[in-house]
C-alpha cells in the first residue's frame, strides 16, 4: 500500500508542475514516468512473489516499444522540434501505456487507474516537449494499451494467449490456445 500511496503522489507531484515548464523539462518528466510505471508494473509483482505477473509486463512493454519502434522505421515522420524523423508513435507513450494496462490487468483497479494516470501524463509530457504530435501519443497509447491487454492476465488464468510480433519485413500475432 505503501508504494501505491508513493507513486499517486510522485504522479501528482509531476502532474502539477507549471505549464511553463522548458521542453526539456517535459522531455526529462516523461522519462522519469515511463521508467516509474515500467518498474512500478515489473518491480511490485516480482517483489509480492507474483514472477508470472513480472513476467507479463516485461512482455507487455518489450512488445509495446518493439511495435512502435517498428512503426517509426515504416512510417518516418519528423518530430515538431525538428531533431530528426521517429516523430510516429511515440515510443514512450506506448511503454507507459504498456506498463499501466499490465498494472491494470494484473493488480486491479487500485492501481491501475493511478498508473493510467502517470501514463496519460507521459503521453501529454512527450507532446509539450515537442517530441510528438498528438496523434503519435494517441497512437503509442492504442499500442500499448493494446500490448497489455494482450499479454498481461488477471490472476485467474486465461487459457488463450496472443503475442505481437514485428520484424524488418513485417509484423504480426502469435495465438497459442490450451484445450
Amino acid at each position: 500500500m505503501r508504494i501505491i500511496r508513493s507513486a499517486a503522489l510522485a504522479a501528482a507531484i509531476v502532474v502539477a508542475a507549471p505549464a511553463a515548464a522548458s521542453d526539456k523539462s517535459w522531455d526529462t518528466a516523461s522519462t522519469v514516468g515511463v521508467g516509474a510505471l515500467a518498474a512500478w508494473s515489473i518491480g511490485v509483482p516480482a517483489v509480492t512473489g507474483d514472477g508470472k505477473g513480472a513476467l507479463q509486463a516485461a512482455g507487455s512493454i518489450g512488445a509495446a516499444y518493439a511495435v512502435s519502434t517498428g512503426l517509426k522505421e515504416i512510417f518516418p515522420e519528423v518530430r515538431p522540434d525538428g531533431s530528426d524523423n521517429r516523430s510516429f508513435p511515440s515510443g514512450h507513450t506506448a511503454a507507459a501505456f504498456g506498463a499501466a494496462t499490465s498494472i491494470l490487468e494484473r493488480r486491479g483497479p487500485g492501481e491501475g487507474i493511478p498508473a493510467l494516470a502517470l501514463a496519460t501524463f507521459v503521453g501529454v509530457a512527450r507532446v509539450a516537449a515537442d517530441k510528438h504530435h498528438w496523434y503519435d501519443a494517441l497512437a503509442g497509447a492504442a499500442i500499448g494499451t493494446g500490448s497489455g491487454l494482450l499479454l498481461t492476465h488477471p490472476l485467474a488464468d486465461r487459457r488463450v494467449a496472443i503475442a505481437p510480433w514485428v520484424d524488418s519485413t513485417g509484423g504480426g500475432a502469435t495465438v497459442a490456445m490450451a484445450f
